[in-house]
């Protein structure tokens, strides 16, 4: 069953009417526009009759009114237009601080052409208060652009008011009514606007159509450049068909307005209503203005929980939108809710539901049940609740519990270094390996003849399954030990759990999946600790031996050495398709295999061989791990992105932005310290930083030796190692990247 939907705000599905209407486009009058020949007529017919549509639900003349692709380009257009367009009378433009991307940036973008941008604050309602522009607009300011109605708490701004001031000072006032057109009237004469976006996909109509209202005489310096289509203003053959399906989704609008509103603001405050009452005034805020906002809005900050946990508690019942993520080391509030001075512990647990004309009172009373029930989950102080216990049936997909997947969840590594460079360093002199480097485990001297090597790892779920998640949980871990040369003996459990969550049972197969893997690496697991927790996470704390005289580190690489890698990076990449629903049952089988797969291979073949330093890939992505066994050797080093292994999959997914905030909180942080050939992909950068789960080894060691160590790897089974790259010499350990 498909979850209920209260997510209309981001898009609206197309209308039966709608789809009609398109249809013949479809199948039967395929002809261009521009020809006068009758297939040309037919379409050129549709397209004026769909205009007279918007524009009759605007109550504005029909050649007022150009097709664009959506709102973002009519924001685009008509911002740009006029500031480039007017700019001999000045260059001053106001906005708001509640705007939507689409404006935030074009403006941005302004600013870096000189174009002077004033931004308008909001009360805690989200409300711009118009005596604030009349103090900031003066007679060189060229524009006002302020949304009608916002996307997240719904707040409806004064435009008229807005409009009148900017009109005295010879300034043209735009709106943004994405959200609005089709949810409350919208009017330009009684807006009082010279310019106006219009969203398709916000009231029924296609995805990729939209449409830009331009007062007769106000130019626009052109956005595109081309033939004359639309009346000169927006060159390139129409969309005839989603043009279509936009004039009928305007034409029901307006004929169904006054229905529509009175269900959406119907449904909106039965769910409201249904929340206070199932949770009540202390766990529940309103956001967004309570009497001017848009009928179907409802934006609400649970205290005490975190949005996008909640939402993947909720989200096999209910679908709705997030107004903050949460991550390791900060909260990252939407721009809205700051903007509105929302206090962090309310706005962290913001959700915006916004409701359709689908939507019925039996959905909002089941939405009311599953969220109300998900919220007291959630709350602190339920962790002492009964445990869920061994009995039940049904899968859990762990993934969907927590808002962060594996490695990818730790720490950012700029936040990391700050608070580390601020703490001593060891003075006892047995400890061989300390915070002093960036390497994977410390190391402590108990005799002339055996050092201990002690680790410790942990995190949230990279897989559904439970029994997978504890195995790679624990390869992960174990590969430390690997990492420093050193024979793991055993380890010790490491839970967070949300008992009032999950089953126990859940819990049991985790831990069987870590001792079946530790069993495989020749380990036991002897004990651990536990806490409740509101998301899942495990792993171990592993201790291992070595001979003093042969601890590997991450900081002696070495001046002509090579680098080999031991597994194919892009899991991190392909974790956040699982959890989002896009990968298919092999691809996530293959990454799975992967991340469970120990390393123990691959350290038996590389202290046969001998290699001077070592570290394993996980969180930091290969490029930060390199850079930090670079910058602890004092060399510098150069990767060959061709031949860095890497899962096919990963690629596609890059390719198409499917990336985790790690693997981008990595990149950034390495950039400054690496030069990429004008070759290299940004889609092959997101690979060489993605954040890795128990991933593989990075080993530097003699090129003579280099043929000999992947022979040993290779007769391991360890099959799709690959030499990647070489230590140029002794430098500040910078990482030049080749094609």
């Amino acid at each position: 069953m498909n979850p209920i939907y209260l997510d209309y705000n981001a898009t609206t599905p197309i209308t039966r009417e709608v789809a009609e209407a398109m249809a013949p486009y479809l199948y039967e009058h395929f002809g261009n526009p521009s020809s006068s020949h009758p297939y040309g007529v037919a379409t050129k017919r549709a397209i004026e009759a769909a205009r007279a549509q918007v524009a009759a639900l605007l109550g504005c003349q029909p050649a007022e009114v150009i097709f664009t692709s959506g709102g973002t380009e009519s924001n685009n257009y008509a911002i740009r237009g006029v500031a480039l367009a007017y700019r001999e009378r000045g260059n001053h433009i106001v906005t708001s601080a509640v705007e939507h991307p689409a404006v935030v940036e074009v403006c941005r973008w302004l600013e870096t052409q000189g174009f002077r941008i004033t931004v308008l604050p909001v009360d805690e309602f989200g409300l711009v208060d118009a005596a604030d522009l009349e103090r900031v607009i003066t007679p060189d300011t060229l524009l006002v652009t302020v949304m009608h109605a916002n996307n997240e708490v719904g707040t409806i701004q004064p435009i008229a008011e807005l409009a009148e001031i900017a009109h005295r000072y010879g300034a043209l006032m735009h709106t943004d009514a994405a959200q609005s057109v089709g949810k409350i009237p919208v009017n330009v004469d009684a807006l009082g606007v010279d310019l106006l976006s219009v969203a398709g996909h916000k009231l029924y109509a296609p995805k990729g159509i939209g449409a830009l209202y331009i007062r007769s005489p106000v130019r626009l310096a052109k956005l595109l450049h081309g033939a004359d289509h639309e009346s000169g203003r927006r060159p390139g053959t129409e969309n005839v068909l989603e043009i279509v399906g936009l004039g009928q989704a305007c034409q029901v609008a307006g004929r169904d307005l006054e229905k529509n509103m009175a269900h959406f603001q119907a449904m909106r405050d039965r769910l409201h209503e249904g929340l206070l009452r199932e949770l009540g005034k202390d766990l529940v805020k309103l956001n967004g203005h309570p009497e001017k906002r848009l009928p179907n809005t409802l934006s609400l900050s649970f205290h005490g929980v975190e949005a996008n946990t909640l939402l993947s508690e909720i989200g096999e019942h209910v679908a709705a939108s997030a107004g903050a993520a949460c991550h390791a080391d900060e909260v990252d509030v939407s721009a809205v809710l700051e903007a509105m001075k929302v206090p962090v512990d309310w706005a962290m647990g913001t959700v915006r539901f916004s409701v359709g004309r689908a939507t019925t009172a039996e959905e909002i009373d089941r939405a009311v049940e599953v969220v109300g029930q998900a919220v007291r989950r959630l709350q602190p102080q339920t962790a002492m609740a009964a445990p869920v216990l061994l009995s039940g049936e049904g899968e859990y997909r762990l993934t969907h519990y927590t808002h962060g997947l594996g490695c990818a969840c730790k720490l950012r590594p700029q936040a990391l270094e700050e608070v580390l460079a601020a703490l001593p360093l060891p003075t006892d002199p047995a400890v061989l390996v300390g915070t002093e480097t960036a390497d994977d485990a410390a190391v402590y001297l108990l005799s002339d003849d055996v050092a201990i090597v002690q680790t410790v790892d942990f995190f949230t779920p990279i897989v559904d399954d439970p029994y997978w998640f504890g195995a790679i949980s624990a390869a992960n871990s174990i590969s430390d030990i690997y990492a420093m040369g050193a024979r793991p003996l055993f380890g010790l459990n490491i839970v967070g759990f949300p008992s009032n969550r999950l089953p126990m049972r859940v819990l049991q197969q985790i831990l069987q999946g870590a001792l079946d893997k530790a069993a495989e690496a020749g380990v036991s697991i002897i004990g651990g600790h536990t806490v409740d927790d509101t998301e899942p996470k495990f792993g171990l704390a592993v201790t291992g031996v070595v001979h003093p005289d042969r601890v590997l580190r991450n900081s002696t690489a070495q001046t002509g050495d090579a680098l080999v890698l031991t597994k194919p990076l892009g899991v991190g990449i392909i974790s956040t398709a699982i959890k989002r629903g896009l990968a298919d049952e092999a691809t996530a089988r293959e990454a799975a295999e992967l991340m469970a797969a120990l390393n123990r291979n691959a350290a038996e073949a590389m202290l046969e061989v001998g290699a001077h330093a070592c570290t394993d890939i996980t969180g930091f992505g290969l490029l930060g791990h390199l850079r930090e066994m670079t910058a602890g050797s004092g060399v510098d080093v150069t990767l060959s992105t061709s031949a860095v292994p890497a899962l096919p999959a990963a690629w596609t997914f890059a390719g198409a932005d499917v990336v985790p905030g790690g693997t981008l909180n990595n990149l950034a942080h390495v950039e400054p310290h690496v030069t990429f050939a004008p070759g290299v992909s940004r889609v092959a950068r997101l690979i060489l930083a993605d954040a890795q789960t128990s991933g593989g080894l990075l080993i530097s060691l003699p090129a003579g030796r280099a043929d000999a160590l992947l022979a040993a790897l290779r007769a391991r089974g360890v099959s799709d190692a690959a030499c990647i790259g070489r230590v140029m010499g002794p430098g500040t350990g910078h990482i030049t990247v080749e094609t």
